[in-house]
């Protein structure tokens, strides 16, 4: 079974943009990126901070979104499996997110965990998920594999793109 991923990609970068209530999430995350990108490629405690408060700022929103009113265009919650990879997710973006800003606030990794400081690309996971975790478009094995099959192509083109801004 062959799929078109373009047109699933572009709906998983356009629908936070769509709905007013998940672009206050969103934005923060582009901008992270951004910074991420903007700086350089070794290890660093201001590069974990960056991604520690981005991972942060996705799971407080998606938490909210949990807990709080459901409005209007988003998708009920049914429990079953999905909502368990809601949470499951939403808890350990929290956990990683939490132990890369203190890893980067205290200057020091906990052991084996230098990897906290060189996720210059782990917005593009999150800005790509974010209407699935916002439950604003459902988890599917499509999406997931359109995320995949983007992942490549625009790191690379992040990578070289912004390499003679980086110092």
């Amino acid at each position: 079974m062959r799929h078109e991923y373009w047109p699933v990609f572009v709906e998983l970068i356009v629908t936070p943009f769509k709905h007013a209530e998940l672009i206050w999430g969103i934005v923060p995350l582009y901008f992270g990126w951004l910074l991420n990108e903007l700086t350089s490629d070794k290890t660093s405690f201001r590069t974990a901070i960056q991604t520690g408060f981005g991972f942060l700022w996705a799971g407080a929103h998606w938490t909210c979104q949990h807990f709080g009113v459901r409005p209007v265009g988003a998708l009920r919650w049914d429990f079953n499996a999905l909502l368990a990879v809601n949470i499951l997710v939403t808890l350990f973006v929290l956990f990683i997110g939490a132990a890369a800003l203190v890893s980067g606030l205290r200057r020091k990794y906990p052991r084996y965990c230098s990897f906290l400081g060189q996720t210059r690309f782990s917005n593009y996971f999150m800005i790509t998920i974010f209407p699935l975790q916002s439950n604003y478009l459902p988890w599917s094995w499509v999406r997931v594999t359109a995320i995949a099959v983007f992942a490549v192509p625009i790191w690379l083109a992040f990578h070289f793109g912004f390499k003679p801004l980086r110092k």
